[in-house]
């Protein structure tokens, strides 16, 4: 795809209206968003694309910061103590990222949980960059859910015969595997790692976020979740709502260090447990499983 100074990308529901400032770079989205791309006047968030850096005053507060981790052969292995950051400076915040996949390159996004418009300043972009490389797409994303107090989840997610189906879990407790079954009986794959949930009305519908070349936007409602970790037997055990809440808290995404955001994520999560079944759910890594599920429902 060429080059551009302005796109919008429809993601979760999600307007974001990416637009390079006149000092900015030409803007090439990468090839997982290409068919989030769509035409509209209306955004949610404007991110305005400058060249060069910002860097936090020296009285601005470190409010968090991640460090760069990899799996290999299963094992976690920290690369970097300092992947991305974030500051709180004037009102504002400030997230300062590297790129692993673009040595050099580095950027800071300067915007705020109550105003639509925010700025990015990408370092060492070149004449044209892909101004949403990871992880900066997932933390737009994260943060968007953070303002319309949505939820982005460590889970996969299928529809089949009107119902749709959420299975959380951290990795290697078998959200893939148990996507894969799904898609092999033809049940629609909402997405095998992370999804967004929001409530629409009163209905809770998850979401894809684009990390796959052919990925297409799906979503679907969410009618039951189940926490899943592999077992010698297929065994479903219905939660309560408090233990519930716990346990979809530790599986999803966050951030959180305001009393407002952590507010806004406990109610979030409390009114869809309260809407939606919740249940652990042990599992052989068979047919089986789909066809316990079916007769439990």
């Amino acid at each position: 795809m060429s080059s551009m100074r302005s796109y919008n990308l429809n993601i979760a529901g999600y307007n974001i209206r990416m637009e390079s400032a006149d000092d900015g770079p030409d803007l090439v989205p990468s090839q997982r968003f290409r068919r989030n791309i769509a035409k509209s006047p209306l955004y949610d968030v404007c991110i305005r694309v400058h060249h060069g850096s910002l860097r936090p005053d020296e009285d601005a507060e470190r409010l968090f910061v991640a460090p760069y981790i990899v799996e290999i052969n299963g094992y976690k292995i920290t690369r970097s103590d300092n992947f991305w950051s974030v500051y709180k400076q004037n009102g504002d915040l400030l997230l300062i990222t590297n790129f692993p996949e673009s040595p050099g390159k580095k950027a800071v996004l300067k915007f705020s949980l109550s105003l639509r418009e925010w700025d990015l300043w990408i370092e060492n972009a070149g004449y044209e960059t892909d101004p949403l490389e990871y992880p900066l797409d997932g933390l737009v994303l994260y943060y968007l859910t953070a303002i319309n107090a949505d939820l982005m989840i460590h889970a996969s997610g299928v529809f089949y015969n009107g119902r749709g189906y959420l299975f959380s879990g951290m990795s290697g407790k078998g959200k893939t595997t148990m996507a894969t079954l799904w898609d092999n009986i033809g049940a629609q794959v909402i997405h095998d790692d992370r999804l967004i949930i929001r409530d629409n009305e009163g209905v809770f519908r998850m979401h894809n976020t684009p990390v796959y070349k052919n990925d297409v936007p799906r979503s679907a409602s969410v009618d039951r979740i189940f926490l899943i970790d592999h077992g010698q037997e297929n065994m479903i055990t219905p939660l309560r709502e408090a233990a519930s809440v716990s346990n979809v808290v530790a599986n999803c995404i966050q951030h959180n260090y305001s009393p407002d955001m952590i507010a806004r994520f406990l109610g979030s999560v409390s009114l869809m447990c309260s809407k939606v079944p919740v249940a652990r759910l042990t599992f052989r890594p068979d047919r089986s499983i789909i066809e316990y599920i079916l007769r439990n429902e």
